[in-house]
């Protein structure tokens, strides 16, 4: 696409990983041990790409890297899956924003990966609770991420903790996360196989535009 359109996409992002909670990255620090690896899943409540519709679409991300990826000291090595129900355009759309040849900001955060091992189009399932109580995502033998929301002895009933303003948000600025922790994860593709129990996990919405960066 040598045009870029105006486009939009806003829904819900979410991460199962192998730090200890809360995640540092967070907060932009290294990661446990310095080193991270996990799930990343992106539901499209609504979007477009110029004329071309993108509602309700899923997208899910292996990864894994080594030191600090906000210090500068990381690059992600990373597989994507993208839902088989989008036709060719919207895959073709999907790709070109994601890769970061969009602007916007997913252009910020592709510049953090070095290395993109593969895309594949396969059926994904992704839930959200209305209260968000619970997250999941799931690829049909290849990868299954679940978690529940944080809490603790002085959580009030009925509400989350969660952090305004991360300096370390993967999906961009001025966003509110909401901590959890999995309860189950198991991923296997592009070379990545981890399993997971009480691991960090978190819930942040997205709302992107461009093609200029945001």
């Amino acid at each position: 696409m040598s045009t870029i359109p105006d486009w939009h996409l806003a829904g819900d992002w979410f991460d199962i990983c192998s730090c200890d909670i809360p995640c540092p990255c967070e907060f932009a620090q290294a990661p446990t041990n310095n080193a991270c690896q996990g799930m990343l899943a992106w539901h499209i409540r609504a979007g477009h790409f110029g004329t071309v519709r993108l509602n309700d679409l899923n997208l899910l991300a292996l990864g894994a890297f080594e030191g600090n990826l906000w210090a500068g000291e990381a690059k992600f090595v990373m597989g994507m899956f993208i839902d088989e129900r989008a036709d060719e355009k919207q895959r073709q759309a999907l790709q070109t924003i994601f890769s970061g040849q969009a602007g916007g900001w997913p252009a910020s955060f592709a510049a953090n990966i070095g290395e993109l091992r593969g895309i594949e189009f396969v059926p994904i399932r992704f839930e959200v609770a209305n209260d968000l109580a619970s997250w999941r995502a799931e690829i049909p033998d290849k990868v299954v991420g679940r978690a529940e929301a944080l809490t603790g002895p002085t959580t009030p009933p009925g509400q989350r903790v969660q952090t305004l303003n991360p300096p370390g948000s993967e999906v961009g600025p001025g966003q509110v996360a909401t901590w959890g922790r999995s309860t189950e994860v198991r991923t296997e593709g592009f070379g990545f196989q981890w399993t997971g129990e009480s691991r960090s996990s978190k819930h942040i919405p997205f709302d992107w535009s461009g093609p200029a960066p945001t």
